[in-house]
């Protein structure tokens, strides 16, 4: 049974994504949608149609030969994508904390706990409670434009986070922000979101450097 042009794209795109994020495809890296079409037993027409898409979102480059490559970030585009991310998940924080109750406080106390285990995907289980504190304030479009940040990002987070210490580091961020989160206050959530996302910039960008 054939797959559908739909049901292809999407699983090509899926496929890129999840390579990019993990670092398989590297900034930089050429893309060739006959290789990747072998890969996932597709055409390439999917390919092409998944690049295209990959690109408008700010993973992957389009060249003036068709060529497509993995798009690598500067130290502004860093920090833009930070500063993106702290006001967006700010905002989020704010419509959000009116919806969540005990047994949401109770849930990322556990993603917490999680994030301090030894052989766990710190990367994935981070963007995870992120993604879980943001989703009460049930907006579609902005929790949308939020993962795409995250995803932009990933790669770097995986090279960071492999530093010692940082977990440790981690830990105590996460815990103060979710004190602030017990208090119910919108605009003190929000303040407390942005200041959580932007501290995570000097260390990465000096990692990087």
């Amino acid at each position: 049974m054939h797959k559908s042009a739909l049901t292809a794209e999407e699983e090509a795109y899926q496929f890129i994504q999840q390579q990019i994020r993990l670092g398989q495809f590297e900034p930089g890296m050429r893309l060739v949608p006959e290789t990747i079409a072998s890969q996932i037993d597709t055409s390439r027409m999917p390919v092409r149609s998944a690049l295209r898409r990959l690109a408008a979102e700010g993973l992957v480059e389009i060249r003036a030969n068709r060529s497509a490559v993995v798009r690598g970030l500067n130290r502004e585009d860093m920090r833009e994508v930070f500063e993106m991310r702290a006001v967006l998940e700010g905002l989020a924080i704010r419509n959000a904390v009116a919806n969540m109750g005990p047994q949401a406080m109770r849930r990322l106390r556990g993603m917490l706990d999680l994030l301090a285990e030894d052989d766990i995907d710190w990367t994935t289980a981070h963007r995870e409670f992120h993604e879980y504190l943001c989703s009460f304030c049930n907006q579609p479009r902005l929790l949308g434009q939020i993962a795409e940040l995250h995803t932009v990002v990933e790669p770097y987070m995986r090279l960071w986070s492999a530093q010692p210490e940082h977990g440790l580091r981690a830990r105590a961020s996460h815990d103060a922000l979710i004190e602030v989160l017990r208090t119910g206050d919108p605009q003190a959530c929000e303040q407390a979101m942005r200041e959580h996302v932007m501290r995570t910039v000097p260390a990465l960008l000096a990692f990087l450097r």
